[in-house]
């Protein structure tokens, strides 16, 4: 069987990529080695400064005001990164759909493999899931998988912080 790429792994390496950024090719190359993707040649400091880019224009749709704004940014990413849709045997992994032009480098496939998986993502799930985390403190972005689709926080950290912020606050009133 054949897994999707393009499902939630991508959209949770995404969001992990831009909570915490690369600083080096090799710590790209290994990151994405780390979350599944298959590289068709090493990740060069050029890649490195094109994801970082992609990276900061990802992160305007998760700030998008309203699900227009969010899907006209995500077009523009996905008309940027992605192709039509084709059938591809690699890399010994069986018969799968790629969105992408073969023989990328490590910049243009998570470009593709990202902005795909996150036009999946919403347009399965609603638009509405993707964030900020809700504690003022905390600056990270999240991309929400649950049931409910109520999520709020980025982590269960942040969560149980701002739960125990507000009872202490409550019990001192």
């Amino acid at each position: 069987m054949q897994l999707n790429p393009y499902g939630e792994d991508p959209v949770r390496f995404v969001t992990d990529l831009t909570n915490s950024p690369p600083t080096s090719a090799s710590e790209l190359a290994e990151r994405c080695e780390a979350a599944g993707m298959v590289l068709d040649r090493p990740a060069t400091d050029d890649d490195l400064a094109e994801v970082l880019d992609y990276l900061a224009r990802w992160a305007e749709v998760v700030d998008a005001p309203t699900d227009e704004r969010r899907a006209a940014l995500l077009n523009t990413l996905l008309a940027e990164a992605s192709t039509h849709p084709r059938l591809t045997d690699h890399a010994d992994g069986g018969w799968h759909i790629h969105y992408r032009e073969d023989d990328l480098g490590a910049a243009g496939i998570l470009q593709a493999v990202a902005s795909v998986g996150t036009a999946l993502h919403l347009t399965g799930l609603g638009m509405h899931r993707l964030g900020r985390c809700a504690l003022a403190e905390c600056p990270n972005a999240y991309a929400d998988f649950t049931r409910a689709g109520r999520q709020r926080y980025c982590s269960h950290a942040c969560a149980n912080r701002d739960a125990v912020r507000r009872h202490r606050a409550k019990r001192a009133a």
